[in-house]
């Protein structure tokens, strides 16, 4: 048999934010429930109500001082530390993100030049031919890097590329909107490398799709709920939760079946899913349906690991800081060896949709 060129995460990285906010220390704020119109609940019952349907009791978020592009340049030196390579040899540098650099003291987003390029300069990468861009593609950003990188890797434009999702969403979520409770800071990295073997290994199978036409309405921005706010030019990020979970649970386990169908691997194979960390209780749904879909009534209690009741949800950086902790042994009650299989999968603003199958 012929060998091959596959994908194969060589490292991880990631960033936790040090700063713990508890839900308790939503109880002073003043909510609201749309434009101009206060939530008459008491904080208490509002903030149990969230517990309950979202399962995050904290969330982590950056210091003053730090902004994405810094978050993300701590995950990928990680990464490459992991990795164990030489860092002038990355033919591409990719980060995922949504929003830029937004600053503590000026909530602008700030583009320019892109992250990438800011996080080449502080890991002091002198190699022109090292490519960096940023990609935006909403909560799947992060995965949708890595099949973009799958493709250069493949296609033999490179044999190094360096993957970051990082996102400061402390900084962009409306403090009057319950919504903001949801949202954390951090940053994870990947070094995916091209090796030849003569059996598949790696990344095995990748889907996406963006239903934009109908569906990019449901996470925009806009302005404060609080009328009354000072700077009445800000804008935040705003969601249809409701409409975005049963838009979750009718094709991210379609998603992610037909991802397994291109790999030839049957769910009963796969030994983790690795779902976007948005809500606790919608990616128990989705990993319900994903079951049902192969007629199966149960899956194993330690299929789907989970790190959003106390990190909250970071956008992009869910999925790689969750793969770091993994195979860093950062969570006791889950492993990945070789040969295992994963299901990647997120979903998120566009409405963007993705899975990938990866062989350990």
């Amino acid at each position: 048999m012929n060998d091959r060129i596959n994908s194969v995460i060589t490292g991880t990285g990631s960033y936790v934010p040090s700063e713990r906010i508890m839900n308790e220390d939503f109880l002073t704020r003043e909510f609201f429930e749309t434009y101009d119109k206060k939530l008459e609940r008491p904080n208490r019952e509002i903030i149990d109500k969230f517990l309950e349907i979202t399962t995050i009791a904290e969330r982590r978020y950056v210091p003053d001082d730090l902004v994405t592009s810094d978050i993300a340049f701590f995950a990928a030196r990680d990464a490459i530390e992991t990795a164990g390579i030489y860092k002038e040899e990355l033919d591409h540098i990719i980060v995922a993100h949504n929003f830029g650099d937004v600053r503590a003291e000026n909530k602008r987003s700030d583009f320019v030049p892109s992250l990438a390029a800011r996080v080449k300069r502080q890991l002091e990468i002198k190699n022109p031919k090292s490519v960096a861009y940023d990609i935006i593609f909403g909560c799947p950003g992060w995965l949708q890097a890595l099949i973009q990188a799958d493709y250069y890797i493949r296609s033999g434009d490179a044999k190094k590329v360096l993957v970051i999702g990082a996102e400061v969403l402390s900084r962009v979520s409306d403090p009057h909107d319950r919504d903001s409770m949801l949202y954390a800071d951090g940053a994870g990295a990947v070094v995916v490398e091209g090796k030849r073997s003569e059996q598949p290994t790696g990344i095995l199978a990748h889907t996406a799709q963006s239903d934009a036409f109908l569906f990019s309405g449901m996470l925009h921005m806009d302005k404060s709920y609080n009328p009354d706010k000072p700077n009445k030019d800000e804008i935040f990020l705003k969601m249809n939760g409701r409409k975005l979970y049963q838009y979750a649970l009718n094709t991210v386990p379609q998603a992610i079946k037909t991802c397994l169908e291109k790999s030839n691997i049957h769910l009963n194979d796969i030994k983790k899913v690795l779902i976007h960390q948005a809500n606790g209780k919608m990616d128990d749904a989705i990993l319900k349906r994903l079951f049902q879909l192969y007629d199966l009534t149960e899956s194993p209690h330690d299929v789907m690991p989970m790190t959003i009741s106390w990190l909250g949800n970071s956008s992009v950086a869910t999925i790689p800081t969750l793969f770091d902790f993994i195979l860093k042994g950062k969570l006791n009650e889950h492993q990945l060896n070789p040969g295992d299989h994963v299901a990647f999968a997120s979903v998120g603003a566009g409405m963007n949709i993705n899975a990938m199958v990866y062989k350990m």
